[in-house]
């Protein structure tokens, strides 16, 4: 049979597809990131008698065998609290596990909201990237900003309630006048949407910060036009302590300068190569 990742409501519990609710009336069982969620939505739309277990993180190597042994003989749902199993919620790794073992997924379309943000947003989408969770500790996390503002494309990241207002103000240290979108609670009766500079997404949220948030970082034009020679190369050390690749760099400050990207690219090879005789030299 087949292993079924179902997409679930965000809030509002009527954004579950017809499709969706077909497949758990009819599936032999189901796991669940959180099996209490997953019966409320179950009641919710007169699903009874199924056997519900539960597949996240922290118990994942114990049950992974036995859905997947499960799921070669009968059909098998898998949910995640909200949106979509596998988008910085349990199920990648099921997916995985069941291809190796050759077992067969599907997956249905529905919610997922990283997607609904970008959209709000009215930023440009024609390219984006969505980078999960931003990191804990602040170091990382201002590295990822800095990382996604040179970028030159928007920007999707979840964020907790109580480190939203951390990564706004890291934002606003290194681009107070770069343009956000803060999705909070979307789809709920309490969503909030807020769009502005930094400083003042962080100003319209209300402290303590509740519900589940996602952060939209609008494209950033991280060199101006007119760029010093230092500045420029302010710009090319800062985007590789961030980890950005040579060919990244070049393409993102082509533009913002008077040079080529092949001059830029050279450029930034150079000082990648400067960094490291600099960094050998200190030990």
């Amino acid at each position: 049979m087949a292993l079924i990742l179902i997409p679930t409501p965000l809030g509002n519990l009527r954004d579950i597809t017809l499709r969706a609710l077909d497949v758990l009336a009819a599936c032999d069982s189901i796991v669940a990131e959180d099996t209490r969620v997953a019966a409320r939505l179950l009641a919710a739309y007169g699903i009874r008698g199924k056997r519900v277990s539960g597949y996240r993180e922290q118990n994942a190597l114990d049950v992974t065998r036995a859905i997947l042994d499960r799921a070669r003989e009968h059909t098998v749902a898998v949910l995640s609290d909200a949106g979509m199993p596998g988008i910085s919620d349990p199920g990648r790794e099921l997916v995985a596990a069941a291809r190796a073992a050759g077992v067969a997924v599907e997956v249905l379309p529905g919610a997922s909201a990283f997607v609904c943000a970008a959209v709000l947003s009215g930023f440009p989408l024609e390219r984006f990237s969505f980078d999960g969770f931003l990191p804990r500790a602040r170091g990382e996390r201002e590295r990822a900003l800095r990382a996604a503002l040179l970028r030159a494309t928007t920007t999707v990241w979840y964020e907790a309630p109580h480190r939203i207002l951390a990564s706004l103000t890291a934002l606003d240290a290194l681009a107070p006048e770069a343009e956000v979108f803060v999705g909070r609670e979307l789809t709920k009766l309490h969503e909030q949407q807020v769009l502005g500079t930094p400083s003042a997404a962080a100003a319209a949220l209300e402290a303590p910060v509740r519900g589940e948030i996602v952060l939209v970082l609008a494209p950033y034009a991280r060199v101006e036009k007119a760029v010093t020679e230092e500045q420029l190369e302010a710009a090319i050390d800062a985007a590789l302590a961030a980890g950005s690749p040579p060919a990244a760099i070049a393409k993102a400050l082509a533009g913002e300068s008077a040079h080529s990207r092949q001059e830029l690219y050279a450029r930034v090879i150079e000082r990648k190569l400067a960094r490291e005789r600099s960094s050998e030299d200190s030990f």
